[in-house]
């Protein structure tokens, strides 16, 4: 009997997730019908806001030609190793500082300083250490998402709780196994959920480095239709740049639910 109201709740939250989906993607179809009414009725000018037919024909041509997996190929790249890099730096120094108390309130007001910057302005300042090449595009990605995972990691490993550390230690727990069974597990849940908008990060410090120079990428592709007034190219690259960055958002997602299945679920997930 137990066995079978598992099943039925499983079956039950299946369905329900079936349906979240499929309107999902109704809103998606209804957006679409709206952005072309609106242009073939000239409520909005097709050459400034471009025409959604034109857009989807767009990157249908990118991708049956080939032409765009050589870009694409370069933005992801970038992309991957700011997001692998930027999430270790952040990770191993998030743990660092929320180790040592007198070292983090030493670097505390330079943290915050670094973090006020507008790290974007950096671009043509990579571009000049590192060149136009892909390193240049991947150290603007990493202080983008350095900080984002830094400071989850941070309040992570501060929200330990000290009875828990004293309870670990007092039963013979080193240094490295505090670390690792005590804080790191702690650290997980933060890390995750900063995860989610290190992707989107990564992919904005990619682009934003191709944008302002390079010789190849989905953001080279934007800045030239930009420069020939071609506004629908410009809605392909942007569209095609979004699909990727919600793929890359399901492998974290997928990446999270597997690796943090000892966490409870929330209400509102035991609700879908």
């Amino acid at each position: 009997m137990q066995r079978a109201s598992v099943s039925d709740r499983t079956a039950r939250r299946a369905r329900r997730r079936g349906v979240l989906y499929a309107y999902r993607a109704l809103l998606l179809v209804a957006v679409f019908l709206l952005w072309y009414a609106l242009t073939e009725l000239a409520v909005l000018p097709g050459f400034f806001f471009g025409r959604p037919l034109v857009v989807l024909q767009r990157v249908w041509e990118w991708f049956s030609s080939g032409k765009i997996y050589p870009h694409l190929g370069v933005t992801l790249i970038e992309t991957v190793l700011a997001f692998v890099i930027g999430t270790l730096l952040g990770v191993a120094v998030g743990l660092w500082l929320g180790l040592n108390p007198l070292a983090a309130a030493l670097l505390d007001p330079y943290i915050k300083a670094a973090n006020a910057m507008p790290r974007v302005i950096l671009a043509p300042i990579f571009a000049v250490w590192f060149g136009l090449g892909i390193a240049s595009k991947v150290a603007l990605g990493i202080t983008l998402v350095f900080f984002i995972v830094f400071f989850n990691v941070f309040q992570g490993v501060r929200e330990v709780s000290p009875v828990v550390v004293s309870s670990v230690r007092m039963l013979g727990a080193s240094r490295r196994q505090l670390l690792r069974h005590v804080y790191l597990p702690s650290a997980t849940s933060w890390v995750f959920s900063s995860l989610h908008t290190s992707v989107g990060m990564a992919f904005v410090g990619a682009v934003v480095g191709e944008y302002l120079g390079s010789a190849a990428g989905v953001g080279y592709l934007i800045l030239q239709a930009e420069g020939t007034f071609d506004i629908n190219t410009v809605f392909a690259g942007i569209l095609v740049l979004t699909g990727f960055a919600l793929l890359l958002d399901a492998v974290v997602s997928a990446t999270e639910s597997r690796l943090l299945t000892w966490r409870p679920r929330a209400a509102a997930e035991e609700g879908l």
